[in-house]
């Protein structure tokens, strides 16, 4: 049986931890460069010798981006969305910190005003397309987009939970334009446009920063024999790189949520039920 290694990369250090093929559990952390973590995984990885088989990776580079560590500047998304809604995301819920303090200050959206289009369409609640998409219109609006160096494209339509069709006609469109596009209906299928607008954004905007960081660790795995990379979920189970390139907001807390498994294991094993 190969090695297994289990790497986390902090904002500080980057922590291994293998099973050797004697079963011994071994570990060591080196100093991680925010700029490149996969290639300080790699350095790791190589210190340990061959034979690594499978390396199960928790990642804060989706948590870190989203607070605004220095090297991890979000991509510039927009987000295209049934007209009357552009505002959806700034006016969030009731149920928002600090209701009561007279001076608090929202955080800023992760899409401006100015990059939120409004298109005509419309689907019912029970499912019915009541307006259906003018590709001319949506493909005027992803050139526009792209005149403004926009890097990805969040869709989502009123009620696309329940019928998506004018959400997937869309998003077949925009992705003639642009490489990161992500449709709200595929993130979040549920009632209530804020939760699923929102979601759909940050998913947008994390995509081509975690793409190219995944993809670049996979490549450069490829000179340790192509080890089998999963990634750690904020659910605390694995998602496979596909998967978390394409639906990078179910790792913004993978680097905490492995902590928490570890220590449930960690008290499991000695018999600790608290």
């Amino acid at each position: 049986m190969g090695v297994r290694v289990a790497v986390d990369v902090g904002g500080t250090f980057t922590d291994f931890v293998y099973v050797d093929d004697s079963g011994n559990i071994r570990s060591f952390k080196i100093l991680t460069n925010p700029r490149k973590p996969e290639e300080v995984i790699v350095t790791g990885l190589r210190s340990i010798g061959g034979g690594v088989e499978e390396i199960v990776h928790a990642t804060t580079i989706a948590t870190n981006a989203l607070r605004g560590q220095v090297g991890l500047e979000l991509p510039k998304g927009a987000l295209i969305i049934t007209r009357g809604f552009r505002d959806v995301i700034e006016i969030g819920r009731q149920n928002r910190p600090r209701l009561y303090d007279q001076f608090f200050e929202k955080p800023r959206p992760l899409v401006p005003r100015d990059l939120r289009i409004e298109v005509r369409e419309r689907t019912s609640a029970s499912g019915e397309i009541l307006e259906s998409i003018d590709a001319t219109e949506i493909e005027g609006v992803c050139e526009r987009l792209r005149r403004s160096e926009v890097v990805s494209i969040a869709i989502s339509f009123l009620h696309s939970y329940a019928n998506p069709s004018n959400e997937k006609a869309a998003m077949e469109i925009a992705r003639r334009y642009f490489k990161y596009v992500v449709a709200s209906h595929e993130i979040a299928p549920e009632p209530r446009e804020y939760e699923r607008t929102s979601t759909a954004v940050v998913n947008a905007v994390l995509m081509p920063l975690v793409s190219r960081y995944i993809e670049s660790l996979a490549s450069s795995l490829t000179q340790l024999g192509d080890p089998k990379l999963y990634i750690m979920s904020s659910s605390g189970g694995l998602v496979d790189i596909k998967e978390a390139m394409e639906k990078p907001v179910q790792i913004i807390e993978s680097g905490p949520a492995a902590g928490v498994v570890a220590a449930s294991e960690i008290a499991r094993t000695m018999g600790l039920d608290r």
